[in-house]
């Protein structure tokens, strides 16, 4: 079995698109997706041993797939590795902003370091990349950027500087929106609620780990949603459907993002109907829902 997606077989046979974060979690996802769809997948991540395995997994189910390891917050290494790229394997027609990272703490805990060290991997990191791949590839050939955010509307309590950091990658989507258009390259964001993914049990604070199989809970859908409707929705805004969505944020939360703690009603979840759409043959349950079970 490889993964279903709900896209057409071919869809993006000769194009060559990056996805960063690609070792684990929605990245790893995305990634098998775009190369059952066609695609050049390159993965580009921090830890080899991650990379090496998503790569096996996907040429293993007949897709291609290569690799760059660097951190994205560094100028010179984004470069390079851009143009190494772009000098193999030919033009970068997509590129999906996924990595990044956080902790939870309150405002009045997180040092500057922490919050720049959160900032440089959500925004930075994300900035470099579109900007590397704009300079070395899309001004000349055109393309697809999609930014991955998050569920930041309202606020982000004990996240505040994740969604600081994320709420500028919007912005900045937008603006690269207008800016490149010109060169024929689209820019757009996806901001996904609560998933279930590996990234659930890179926590360690006890509040966290408690509340994370709850989470379904204060959703009007009922549940948290997949890596797998996270991944159809970046591939559609890569893909040639979406060739007049610009600067564009779609939001994948099943109505978490919504206004939720109004006094005059209670939530009432969905209890039927909502079943989750997981096209990823080789999805993982988080280890934290699984105990929580």
């Amino acid at each position: 079995m490889t993964f279903q997606s709900v896209l057409r077989s071919g869809t993006f046979d000769q194009r060559t698109i990056i996805v960063t974060g690609g070792g684990s979690g929605i990245g790893r996802c995305i990634s098998h997706e775009l190369a059952s769809l066609g695609a050049q997948v390159i993965l580009f991540g921090r830890t080899e041993e991650k990379l090496r395995n998503v790569q096996k997994e996907i040429q293993q189910d007949g897709g291609w797939c290569e690799y760059r390891c660097g951190d994205i917050r560094d100028t010179d290494v984004v470069s390079q590795n851009i143009a190494s790229c772009v000098e193999e394997y030919g033009p970068v027609h997509g590129l999906v902003n996924n990595a990044g990272g956080q902790f939870p703490a309150n405002l009045e805990d997180i040092s500057a370091n922490g919050f720049l060290a959160v900032l440089k991997s959500n925004l930075l990191g994300g900035f470099l990349m579109s900007k590397e791949t704009f300079r070395h590839s899309m001004q000349q050939h055109g393309g697809a950027i999609v930014n991955i955010t998050a569920d930041y509307f309202g606020g982000m309590p004990r996240m505040g500087h994740s969604g600081a950091a994320r709420a500028g990658m919007e912005n900045l989507s937008q603006t690269a929106a207008v800016e490149w258009a010109k060169s024929g390259v689209r820019v757009n964001s996806v901001a996904p609620g609560y998933i279930a993914s590996s990234g659930m049990d890179s926590y360690e604070d006890p509040e966290m780990i408690a509340r994370i199989p709850k989470f379904g809970q204060s959703i009007p859908w009922g549940r948290m949603g997949t890596e797998s409707e996270v991944s159809a929705a970046v591939c559609f805004l890569l893909s040639d459907g979406a060739s007049y969505i610009n600067g564009a944020t779609l939001r994948i939360d099943g109505g978490s993002s919504l206004c939720l703690n109004s006094p005059l009603t209670d939530l009432q979840t969905a209890t039927q109907h909502n079943e989750p759409f997981d096209g990823f043959h080789l999805s993982e349950t988080p280890n934290i829902l699984k105990t929580a079970k």
